[in-house]
């Protein structure tokens, strides 16, 4: 690596004192060795399954009997039909597209390889014998002949009528261009769809407004780019309206629930007919439930509140200098974009190795005496390595977004004059990451893979035996399922802070979350006001933006009269909306979380005498003054708030 000479002394001493940006370090090498090891190993599977010949059977696609479309192809040992000459034959054709294998998710149709795809419907057995006779391209089983297209011979040929269909880009698959198959496929995945014509109407009303819904999406990520700049500008009003609505909201709700629980149960009975009777008596009992875990709730939310109004400020003071960090460093606001876009290139990696995969192996017969490619032996465990490296390699690309992001706002608050700084500070953070600390994020990425890949395991176990399994075993594998997902949310949580502590004092994974975690612990309650506050003000922010892209799309759809069912589009634009909305803000939550680390650390280890001055901003460094004057007007009082200021007055 070239970069291990410079370890920080400081780092292995017992008793180390923070010192940002000082020393580069590598971190976590062996971890970086094993990623690399992992990934080689991801490669190993690619490049198997592409040289066993999947690669052209996925492309080129192969019918019924092994043999690939296109191309000449060697005789299968006990396979009828294999070895056939294809070259004229470039097209793989289903003769029944629509008998579709819903529970193995496959099309159990016999496949032929033709040259040419039906672009008309053929509805009789004559049609597709003159399609055959026009075209060259037989749609019947290879040993008969046009002239033998006869109705005694209808189960050798494709089942009528035969929908029109053309051929998929790069994949040379006959797709039938009427989605009536893919309706009945969706139909049993959609329960609530129970009319084919329902489902014809969603998805044509899709295709109609694809300009509106391309249109919304733009507005949605307009609307994220705007809420984050009056984040910036309204942030000390904005927290306390957030504050005040959310008490506000509580009473309210809590009153209407009380108000109709009252109300239900003046209510005359004799005038409900008996069947009637006991529905009234559980909803007013449901009511009854309702009312008093809402008002526990909002006493409790109450009581939060008002012990850490003081804290409030806080999260003032960050939220209006990470609206300074974006305008410093401009770039942050792409950096959902570049995260995306890594992403995408991996899945799409993945999905075609995935299906490489699929169409590798020897050659066995199926049930039906069809042809089928598996790959047997210790090889077959690829699926499972391959599934892995999805979760790993995925966390992985994120982590590195948080380190990055970490990384810029580190050099942003340790830098006391900001006209210092990098010309790119985030293209800076990007190579001290590669440069020291991709094990670091291959290590913290592993961890949060290590709990996922047990929840999704749980969860694939539960929507096997769903409706097998009794109540019990239901509620433990849910409580399992669930006490999975708090851990990983923990975990998340802790690794972004041990990335922040990594990119402060280039220290290894374990130091920095430990590090990380005892800061955190001595400033639960500022933590705790800002996850709260703070992150409850981002998520209404989501909202927000979804509901004006919601309430636009209405508007603009009510325009639209080739249509009348909205659902579909409205669904689609709301959910790219949230996301789009999530990316930016998430961002903008990130900076926050950073910055209130980097806070915790300047406020721990300086006081602002010489030699010891503090690094915030003037935002930040006036909520201590703030703090420090309530502090001595407390006197006594203020018992708890001295001793969470003591170690900024701790002595030299």
């Amino acid at each position: 690596m070239g970069c291990c000479s410079s370890a920080s002394s400081a780092a292995q001493s017992s008793k180390r004192e923070w010192k940002p940006l000082e020393d580069r370090s590598c971190t976590d090498i062996p971890w970086l060795l094993l990623f690399i090891l992992f990934c080689i190993g991801m490669g190993f599977i690619c490049g198997f399954s592409v040289a066993t010949g999947a690669a052209a059977r996925l492309v080129s696609g192969y019918d019924s009997y092994g043999n690939i479309c296109g191309q000449k192809n060697a005789k299968l040992e006990s396979i009828p039909n294999s070895g056939m000459d294809h070259t004229q034959r470039k097209y793989v054709f289903f003769l029944d597209p629509c008998n579709l294998d819903l529970i193995n998710r496959k099309i159990k149709s016999e496949a032929l390889c033709v040259a040419a795809c039906p672009r008309q419907e053929l509805k009789t057995l004559s049609d597709v014998q003159k399609f055959a006779e026009k075209n060259g391209s037989e749609l019947c089983r290879y040993n008969l002949k046009p002239s033998e297209y006869t109705s005694s011979k209808a189960s050798l040929c494709p089942k009528l009528p035969v929908p029109a269909s053309a051929p998929i880009p790069f994949f040379h698959r006959c797709a039938p261009v009427n989605i009536s198959c893919y309706a009945k496929f969706a139909e049993a995945l959609i329960t609530f769809v129970s009319d084919n014509s329902v489902l014809h109407r969603l998805i044509s009303g899709v295709m109609t407004s694809k300009e509106i819904i391309l249109g919304l999406c733009l507005l949605s990520l307009v609307l994220s780019m705007i809420l984050m700049v009056i984040i910036r500008y309204i942030s000390r009003v904005l927290v306390w309206i957030v504050t005040i609505l959310v008490i506000l909201g509580s009473l309210g709700g809590t009153g209407v629930l009380w108000w109709l629980y009252a109300k239900q149960r003046k209510s005359p009975k004799e005038t409900v007919i008996p069947e009637q009777l006991q529905i009234a008596e559980d909803n007013l009992r449901a009511l009854l439930i309702y009312a008093i875990s809402a008002t526990v709730f909002t006493v409790i939310l109450f009581l939060i509140m008002l012990f850490m109004r003081k804290r409030v400020a806080l999260t003032i003071a960050l939220f209006h200098v990470a609206g300074k960090v974006f305008i410093h460093l401009p770039l942050l606001v792409f950096q959902p974009f570049w995260t995306f876009f890594a992403l995408v290139l991996f899945w799409v990696y993945w999905i075609m190795t995935l299906l490489f995969l699929g169409t590798a192996g020897s050659a066995v017969k199926n049930e039906q005496g069809f042809v089928e490619f598996r790959v047997s032996g210790p090889l077959q465990y690829m699926w499972w390595y391959h599934v892995v490296g999805l979760i790993w390699i995925s966390e992985f690309i994120l982590a590195c977004q948080q380190m990055t992001v970490a990384g810029a706002v580190v050099t942003y608050y340790f830098t006391r004059d900001k006209r210092n700084l990098p010309f790119t500070p985030i293209l800076a953070s990007v190579n001290r990451l590669i440069r020291y600390h991709l094990g670091t994020v291959a290590k913290g990425s592993f961890i949060i893979t290590l709990v996922k890949i047990p929840r999704m395991i749980l969860m694939y176990m539960h929507s096997q035996l769903k409706g097998k399994e009794n109540a019990c075993a239901r509620c433990v594998l849910k409580s399992c399922i669930c006490c999975l997902w708090c851990l990983e949310k923990c975990l998340n949580y802790l690794n972004q802070n041990a990335y922040t502590a990594t990119a402060i004092n280039s220290t290894n994974f374990c130091t920095s979350a430990k590090d990380a975690f005892v800061i955190l612990v001595e400033n639960a309650l500022r933590v705790a006001a800002i996850n709260t506050v703070g992150d409850f003000m981002l998520f209404l922010g989501k909202v927000l933006i979804v509901c004006c892209t919601g309430l636009a799309g209405i508007m603009l759809l009510n325009y639209q009269q080739d249509y009348t069912v909205w659902v579909l589009p409205l669904i689609i634009v709301c959910l790219f909306a949230f996301l789009v909305a999530h990316c930016f803000l998430s961002i903008y939550e990130m900076v926050v979380d950073v910055l209130f680390l980097c806070f915790a650390i300047d406020t721990k280890y300086n006081d602002g005498s010489p030699g010891r001055e503090f690094y915030m901003d003037k935002v930040l460094m006036e909520f201590v003054e703030n703090s420090r004057k309530a502090l001595k007007e407390a006197g006594k009082g203020g018992a708890a708030d001295a001793r969470e200021l003591k170690p900024m007055l701790k002595k030299r």
